[in-house]
């Protein structure tokens, strides 16, 4: 699943730390996701929306591969 993590996290100058303390998940976790190598739970990807104030669908897209 495709998501804009990493573009949304540099728009604010966040670290993976400091989206992963907003949503109460390790620097890892951030990391896995925005590569793909780990899907979101459904409350997560809430939260992850929520904290760059956008809904879930801009943020992630379940048609589309991770890889660029």
């Amino acid at each position: 699943m495709k998501n804009k993590l990493r573009v949304l996290r540099a728009e604010r100058r966040w670290s993976q730390a400091d989206l992963g303390e907003q949503v109460s998940v390790s620097r890892q976790a951030i990391n896995a996701i925005e590569t793909g190598k780990h899907i979101p739970s459904l409350p997560l990807a809430f939260k992850l929306a929520e904290a760059f104030d956008l809904r879930v669908d801009e943020v992630f897209n379940p048609h589309e591969d991770s890889q660029d």
